[in-house]
């Protein structure tokens, strides 16, 4: 069985914390290149 000491605990939570921060991340970057991509046609498109 796994070691379920408090400090066991408190590390896999902030493993787990850690990923969903990186997965935010990572999406947060995704979608602001596919604004700053929008916004470079639009600026194309108006010349």
């Amino acid at each position: 069985m796994g070691d379920r000491s408090p400090k066991s605990v408190q590390k896999q939570a902030s493993q787990k914390q850690s990923r969903a921060n990186d997965s935010n991340s990572k999406k947060q970057q995704l979608i602001t290149s596919q604004q700053a991509t929008k916004a470079k046609a639009a600026a194309g498109k108006k010349k």
